[in-house]
Protein backbone atom coordinates (compact mmCIF):
# COMPACT_ATOMS: atom_id res chain seq x y z
CA UNK A 1 0.00 0.00 0.00
CA UNK A 2 2.93 2.48 0.87
CA UNK A 3 3.88 1.96 -3.19
CA UNK A 4 -0.18 3.06 -4.46
CA UNK A 5 0.40 6.07 -1.31
CA UNK A 6 3.30 7.29 -3.01
CA UNK A 7 2.38 7.34 -6.59
CA UNK A 8 -1.02 9.19 -5.35
CA UNK A 9 0.85 11.92 -3.99
CA UNK A 10 3.51 12.01 -7.09
CA UNK A 11 4.50 15.94 -7.45
CA UNK A 12 3.78 15.93 -11.85
CA UNK A 13 5.61 19.42 -11.37
CA UNK A 14 9.09 17.66 -11.05
CA UNK A 15 8.83 16.36 -14.19
CA UNK A 16 5.79 17.69 -16.60
CA UNK A 17 4.19 20.90 -16.82
CA UNK A 18 1.00 18.95 -18.10
CA UNK A 19 -1.92 19.06 -15.58
CA UNK A 20 -5.07 17.16 -14.45
CA UNK A 21 -8.54 18.92 -14.14
CA UNK A 22 -11.61 17.03 -12.68
CA UNK A 23 -14.59 17.60 -14.69
CA UNK A 24 -17.53 18.25 -12.02
CA UNK A 25 -21.08 18.17 -12.95
CA UNK A 26 -24.92 17.27 -11.17
CA UNK A 27 -26.33 13.89 -12.09
CA UNK A 28 -29.70 13.58 -13.46
CA UNK A 29 -30.99 12.93 -9.93
CA UNK A 30 -30.12 16.97 -9.43
CA UNK A 31 -28.63 16.04 -6.33
CA UNK A 32 -25.92 13.56 -7.50
CA UNK A 33 -22.33 14.37 -8.30
CA UNK A 34 -20.38 13.47 -11.34
CA UNK A 35 -16.78 14.04 -12.18
CA UNK A 36 -14.12 12.66 -14.79
CA UNK A 37 -10.61 13.90 -15.25
CA UNK A 38 -8.67 15.09 -18.70
CA UNK A 39 -5.00 15.88 -19.13
CA UNK A 40 -4.29 19.42 -20.17
CA UNK A 41 -1.02 21.05 -21.51
CA UNK A 42 -0.14 23.57 -18.43
CA UNK A 43 -1.37 25.54 -15.81
CA UNK A 44 -4.74 27.53 -16.40
CA UNK A 45 -6.30 30.16 -14.48
CA UNK A 46 -9.95 31.30 -15.91
CA UNK A 47 -12.43 28.89 -16.64
CA UNK A 48 -12.54 30.37 -19.80
CA UNK A 49 -9.25 28.95 -21.00
CA UNK A 50 -10.79 25.21 -20.55
CA UNK A 51 -11.63 23.34 -23.09
CA UNK A 52 -15.83 22.77 -23.37
CA UNK A 53 -16.08 18.30 -22.51
CA UNK A 54 -18.72 16.00 -22.78
CA UNK A 55 -20.50 13.10 -21.84
CA UNK A 56 -22.73 10.16 -21.87
CA UNK A 57 -25.68 10.99 -21.23
CA UNK A 58 -27.71 8.14 -21.39
CA UNK A 59 -25.79 6.58 -18.30
CA UNK A 60 -26.79 9.80 -16.08
CA UNK A 61 -30.41 9.84 -16.52
CA UNK A 62 -30.16 13.14 -18.59
CA UNK A 63 -30.42 11.93 -22.09
CA UNK A 64 -31.53 8.73 -24.69
CA UNK A 65 -29.23 7.01 -25.69
CA UNK A 66 -29.50 7.53 -29.45
CA UNK A 67 -28.63 10.99 -28.76
CA UNK A 68 -26.63 10.92 -25.75
CA UNK A 69 -24.07 13.09 -25.75
CA UNK A 70 -24.39 15.91 -23.40
CA UNK A 71 -21.54 18.58 -23.61
CA UNK A 72 -20.03 20.43 -20.55
CA UNK A 73 -19.10 24.30 -19.60
CA UNK A 74 -16.66 24.94 -17.61
CA UNK A 75 -17.79 27.67 -15.15
CA UNK A 76 -15.42 27.99 -11.77
CA UNK A 77 -11.96 26.28 -10.87
CA UNK A 78 -10.88 25.53 -7.59
CA UNK A 79 -7.29 24.12 -6.50
CA UNK A 80 -7.63 20.53 -6.47
CA UNK A 81 -6.61 19.12 -2.70
CA UNK A 82 -6.34 15.23 -3.84
CA UNK A 83 -4.06 15.78 -6.53
CA UNK A 84 -2.78 19.34 -5.66
CA UNK A 85 -0.06 21.30 -7.51
CA UNK A 86 -1.44 22.67 -10.59
CA UNK A 87 -4.49 20.05 -10.65
CA UNK A 88 -7.93 21.65 -10.83
CA UNK A 89 -10.83 20.93 -9.88
CA UNK A 90 -13.36 22.16 -12.51
CA UNK A 91 -17.58 23.12 -11.74
CA UNK A 92 -19.29 22.63 -15.04
CA UNK A 93 -22.93 23.00 -16.12
CA UNK A 94 -24.57 21.22 -19.06
CA UNK A 95 -26.36 21.71 -22.32
CA UNK A 96 -27.19 20.04 -25.44
CA UNK A 97 -25.34 20.07 -28.18
CA UNK A 98 -27.44 22.45 -29.78
CA UNK A 99 -25.98 25.11 -27.04
CA UNK A 100 -29.65 24.70 -24.68
CA UNK A 101 -29.12 24.15 -20.73
CA UNK A 102 -30.44 20.63 -19.86
CA UNK A 103 -33.35 20.58 -17.21
CA UNK A 104 -31.05 19.27 -14.41
CA UNK A 105 -28.73 22.69 -15.07
CA UNK A 106 -30.28 25.19 -12.85
CA UNK A 107 -27.33 26.90 -13.13
CA UNK A 108 -28.06 28.63 -16.11
CA UNK A 109 -31.27 30.19 -15.02
CA UNK A 110 -29.85 31.61 -12.10
CA UNK A 111 -26.77 33.04 -13.70
CA UNK A 112 -29.59 35.07 -15.67
CA UNK A 113 -31.29 36.01 -12.22
CA UNK A 114 -27.57 37.69 -10.90
CA UNK A 115 -26.47 39.19 -13.87
CA UNK A 116 -29.69 41.45 -14.20
CA UNK A 117 -28.46 44.67 -13.84
CA UNK A 118 -30.94 45.09 -10.48
CA UNK A 119 -29.54 42.16 -8.84
CA UNK A 120 -25.89 43.04 -9.94
CA UNK A 121 -26.29 46.33 -8.22
CA UNK A 122 -27.30 45.14 -4.86
CA UNK A 123 -24.15 43.10 -4.37
CA UNK A 124 -26.61 39.63 -2.48
CA UNK A 125 -24.22 38.11 -0.33
CA UNK A 126 -24.89 34.76 1.00
CA UNK A 127 -23.88 32.17 3.79
CA UNK A 128 -24.84 28.99 3.55
CA UNK A 129 -25.43 25.96 6.69
CA UNK A 130 -24.57 23.25 5.36
CA UNK A 131 -25.78 20.40 7.14
CA UNK A 132 -25.65 16.53 6.29
CA UNK A 133 -25.08 13.30 7.92
CA UNK A 134 -22.29 10.84 8.04
CA UNK A 135 -23.39 7.00 7.27
CA UNK A 136 -22.00 3.67 7.98
CA UNK A 137 -21.72 2.21 4.55
CA UNK A 138 -22.94 -1.67 5.40
CA UNK A 139 -25.88 -0.60 7.02
CA UNK A 140 -26.71 2.62 5.93
CA UNK A 141 -27.18 3.92 9.88
CA UNK A 142 -25.53 6.80 11.28
CA UNK A 143 -21.87 6.67 12.40
CA UNK A 144 -21.78 6.14 16.06
CA UNK A 145 -25.13 4.78 16.55
CA UNK A 146 -25.35 1.02 18.02
CA UNK A 147 -25.95 -1.58 14.81
CA UNK A 148 -29.78 -1.42 14.58
CA UNK A 149 -30.02 0.54 17.88
CA UNK A 150 -30.28 4.27 19.10
CA UNK A 151 -27.93 6.71 21.12
CA UNK A 152 -28.76 8.30 23.95
CA UNK A 153 -31.40 11.22 23.51
CA UNK A 154 -29.90 14.49 21.70
CA UNK A 155 -28.47 16.77 24.16
CA UNK A 156 -24.26 16.37 24.55
CA UNK A 157 -23.85 16.13 20.69
CA UNK A 158 -24.45 19.68 18.95
CA UNK A 159 -20.58 21.37 19.29
CA UNK A 160 -20.22 18.13 21.59
CA UNK A 161 -16.54 16.55 21.73
CA UNK A 162 -15.38 13.52 23.10
CA UNK A 163 -15.76 9.62 21.98
CA UNK A 164 -18.94 9.45 23.24
CA UNK A 165 -20.53 12.47 21.30
CA UNK A 166 -18.40 13.13 18.23
CA UNK A 167 -18.38 10.51 15.25
CA UNK A 168 -16.59 11.16 11.91
CA UNK A 169 -14.19 14.32 13.15
CA UNK A 170 -11.52 13.11 11.18
CA UNK A 171 -13.40 13.37 8.02
CA UNK A 172 -14.97 16.97 9.55
CA UNK A 173 -12.01 18.37 9.94
CA UNK A 174 -10.38 16.78 6.59
CA UNK A 175 -12.70 18.50 4.58
CA UNK A 176 -12.52 21.79 6.36
CA UNK A 177 -8.78 22.24 5.35
CA UNK A 178 -9.54 20.82 1.66
CA UNK A 179 -11.85 23.57 1.23
CA UNK A 180 -9.60 25.97 2.17
CA UNK A 181 -7.02 24.63 0.25
CA UNK A 182 -9.25 24.73 -2.76
CA UNK A 183 -9.91 28.10 -1.84
CA UNK A 184 -13.41 28.04 -1.17
CA UNK A 185 -14.55 30.72 1.00
CA UNK A 186 -15.55 27.97 3.99
CA UNK A 187 -16.26 29.90 7.00
CA UNK A 188 -16.72 27.37 9.61
CA UNK A 189 -17.82 23.62 11.02
CA UNK A 190 -19.73 22.12 13.83
CA UNK A 191 -21.53 18.94 15.30
CA UNK A 192 -25.11 19.21 14.77
CA UNK A 193 -27.97 18.07 16.96
CA UNK A 194 -28.75 14.58 15.77
CA UNK A 195 -25.11 12.39 16.52
CA UNK A 196 -23.52 11.63 13.57
CA UNK A 197 -24.71 14.63 12.00
CA UNK A 198 -22.43 17.70 11.02
CA UNK A 199 -22.76 21.31 9.02
CA UNK A 200 -20.46 22.93 7.47
CA UNK A 201 -20.84 27.08 6.13
CA UNK A 202 -19.89 28.59 2.95
CA UNK A 203 -19.78 32.14 2.76
CA UNK A 204 -20.28 35.25 2.54
CA UNK A 205 -20.16 34.40 -1.43
CA UNK A 206 -21.66 36.46 -3.76
CA UNK A 207 -24.16 35.76 -6.27
CA UNK A 208 -23.53 33.01 -8.36
CA UNK A 209 -20.02 32.07 -6.79
CA UNK A 210 -22.59 30.75 -3.56
CA UNK A 211 -23.63 27.82 -5.44
CA UNK A 212 -19.82 26.96 -7.45
CA UNK A 213 -19.11 26.84 -3.58
CA UNK A 214 -21.39 24.78 -1.91
CA UNK A 215 -21.53 22.13 -4.95
CA UNK A 216 -17.69 22.03 -5.04
CA UNK A 217 -17.83 21.77 -1.46
CA UNK A 218 -20.16 18.93 -1.46
CA UNK A 219 -18.06 17.14 -4.08
CA UNK A 220 -14.67 17.38 -1.93
CA UNK A 221 -16.96 15.78 1.09
CA UNK A 222 -17.85 13.03 -0.75
CA UNK A 223 -14.39 12.54 -2.11
CA UNK A 224 -13.36 12.30 1.41
CA UNK A 225 -15.91 9.72 2.88
CA UNK A 226 -15.16 7.56 -0.18
CA UNK A 227 -11.80 7.55 1.08
CA UNK A 228 -13.09 6.98 4.58
CA UNK A 229 -15.48 4.39 3.40
CA UNK A 230 -18.53 6.38 5.12
CA UNK A 231 -21.73 7.72 3.23
CA UNK A 232 -22.70 11.22 3.12
CA UNK A 233 -26.42 11.52 3.30
CA UNK A 234 -28.15 15.06 2.78
CA UNK A 235 -31.80 13.72 3.62
CA UNK A 236 -33.78 16.38 5.48
CA UNK A 237 -34.84 13.32 7.72
CA UNK A 238 -32.70 10.47 7.69
CA UNK A 239 -34.21 9.19 10.99
CA UNK A 240 -37.74 9.49 11.61
CA UNK A 241 -39.01 10.52 15.08
CA UNK A 242 -37.49 12.69 17.91
CA UNK A 243 -33.91 13.34 15.65
CA UNK A 244 -33.24 17.01 14.10
CA UNK A 245 -33.64 16.93 10.80
CA UNK A 246 -31.18 18.77 8.40
CA UNK A 247 -31.39 21.79 6.62
CA UNK A 248 -29.40 24.34 4.57
CA UNK A 249 -30.01 27.47 6.14
CA UNK A 250 -29.48 30.72 3.83
CA UNK A 251 -28.50 33.91 5.17
CA UNK A 252 -28.69 36.36 3.03
CA UNK A 253 -28.10 40.32 2.72
CA UNK A 254 -27.83 43.03 -0.08
CA UNK A 255 -26.19 45.99 -0.32
CA UNK A 256 -29.19 47.99 0.66
CA UNK A 257 -29.99 45.35 3.63
CA UNK A 258 -26.45 46.51 5.00
CA UNK A 259 -26.71 49.74 4.77
CA UNK A 260 -28.01 52.70 7.45
CA UNK A 261 -32.17 51.74 7.48
CA UNK A 262 -31.23 48.62 6.21
CA UNK A 263 -33.49 46.55 8.80
CA UNK A 264 -36.65 48.78 6.87
CA UNK A 265 -35.49 46.61 3.32
CA UNK A 266 -35.23 43.54 5.77
CA UNK A 267 -38.59 43.17 6.65
CA UNK A 268 -40.08 44.52 3.14
CA UNK A 269 -38.10 41.32 1.94
CA UNK A 270 -39.35 38.85 4.64
CA UNK A 271 -42.80 40.07 3.61
CA UNK A 272 -42.02 39.51 0.13
CA UNK A 273 -40.90 35.87 1.04
CA UNK A 274 -44.08 35.19 2.74
CA UNK A 275 -45.78 35.91 -0.15
CA UNK A 276 -44.47 33.42 -2.29
CA UNK A 277 -43.68 31.15 0.37
CA UNK A 278 -45.52 27.47 -1.77
CA UNK A 279 -43.11 28.60 -4.63
CA UNK A 280 -40.38 28.89 -2.70
CA UNK A 281 -40.92 25.47 0.24
CA UNK A 282 -41.72 23.77 -3.87
CA UNK A 283 -37.98 24.65 -4.80
CA UNK A 284 -36.07 23.99 -1.53
CA UNK A 285 -35.49 20.23 -1.49
CA UNK A 286 -36.76 16.55 -1.67
CA UNK A 287 -38.66 15.26 1.49
CA UNK A 288 -38.95 19.16 3.00
CA UNK A 289 -42.37 17.90 4.64
CA UNK A 290 -40.67 15.69 6.93
CA UNK A 291 -38.17 17.86 8.44
CA UNK A 292 -40.28 20.67 8.35
CA UNK A 293 -42.99 19.74 10.95
CA UNK A 294 -42.89 22.50 13.54
CA UNK A 295 -40.76 20.56 16.51
CA UNK A 296 -36.80 20.04 16.24
CA UNK A 297 -36.10 24.05 15.43
CA UNK A 298 -38.39 24.22 12.23
CA UNK A 299 -41.36 26.03 11.41
CA UNK A 300 -44.50 24.53 10.38
CA UNK A 301 -44.13 23.94 5.87
CA UNK A 302 -48.09 24.85 5.67
CA UNK A 303 -47.07 28.28 7.47
CA UNK A 304 -44.58 30.96 7.23
CA UNK A 305 -43.42 33.12 9.75
CA UNK A 306 -40.85 35.74 10.99
CA UNK A 307 -38.89 36.30 14.40
CA UNK A 308 -36.10 37.74 15.86
CA UNK A 309 -33.55 35.17 17.08
CA UNK A 310 -36.34 32.44 17.04
CA UNK A 311 -34.83 29.33 15.54
CA UNK A 312 -38.99 27.80 15.52
CA UNK A 313 -39.51 30.68 12.37
CA UNK A 314 -39.09 30.27 8.91
CA UNK A 315 -36.72 33.32 8.40
CA UNK A 316 -34.87 34.34 11.32
CA UNK A 317 -33.73 37.64 12.32
CA UNK A 318 -30.57 37.82 14.61
CA UNK A 319 -30.44 40.05 17.43
CA UNK A 320 -27.16 41.82 16.18
CA UNK A 321 -29.40 42.98 12.92
CA UNK A 322 -31.97 44.30 15.01
CA UNK A 323 -30.00 46.10 17.29
CA UNK A 324 -28.18 47.59 14.85
CA UNK A 325 -31.15 48.24 12.15
CA UNK A 326 -29.31 46.60 9.39
CA UNK A 327 -27.25 43.36 8.18
CA UNK A 328 -28.78 39.99 6.90
CA UNK A 329 -31.26 37.58 7.55
CA UNK A 330 -31.55 33.76 7.80
CA UNK A 331 -34.21 31.35 5.75
CA UNK A 332 -34.62 28.03 7.79
CA UNK A 333 -36.74 26.34 5.28
CA UNK A 334 -33.94 25.41 2.73
CA UNK A 335 -33.54 21.65 3.28
CA UNK A 336 -30.01 19.52 3.15
CA UNK A 337 -30.40 18.35 -0.14
CA UNK A 338 -31.35 21.63 -2.00
CA UNK A 339 -29.90 22.75 -4.52
CA UNK A 340 -28.04 25.96 -4.43
CA UNK A 341 -28.37 27.37 -7.60
CA UNK A 342 -32.20 27.44 -7.34
CA UNK A 343 -32.66 28.81 -3.73
CA UNK A 344 -30.13 31.59 -3.63
CA UNK A 345 -31.09 33.18 -7.01
CA UNK A 346 -34.68 32.21 -6.08
CA UNK A 347 -34.07 34.31 -2.76
CA UNK A 348 -32.55 37.45 -4.62
CA UNK A 349 -36.18 37.55 -7.63
CA UNK A 350 -38.30 37.22 -4.80
CA UNK A 351 -36.64 40.19 -2.70
CA UNK A 352 -35.36 42.25 -5.43
CA UNK A 353 -36.72 42.08 -8.48
CA UNK A 354 -40.50 40.33 -8.19
CA UNK A 355 -43.19 42.64 -7.54
CA UNK A 356 -46.24 41.63 -5.61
Amino acid sequence: MSMISDLINLNLSECTKKIIAEYIWIGGSGTDLRSKARTLSGPVKDPSELPKWNYDGSSTGQASGEDSEVILYPQAIFKDPFRRGDNILVMCDAYTPAGNPIPTNKRHNAAKIFSNPVVAAEEPWYGIEQEYTLLQKEVNWPLGWPIGGFPGPQGPYYCGIGAANAFGRDIVDSHYKACLYAGINISGVNGEVMPGQWEFQVGPAVGISAGDEVWAARYILERIAEVAGVVVSFDPKPIPGDWNGAGAHANYSTKSMREDGGYEIIKKAIEKLGLRHKEHIAAYGEGNERRLTGKHETADINSFKWGVANRGCSVRVGRDTEKAGKGYFEDRRPASNMDPYTVTSMIAETTIVWKP
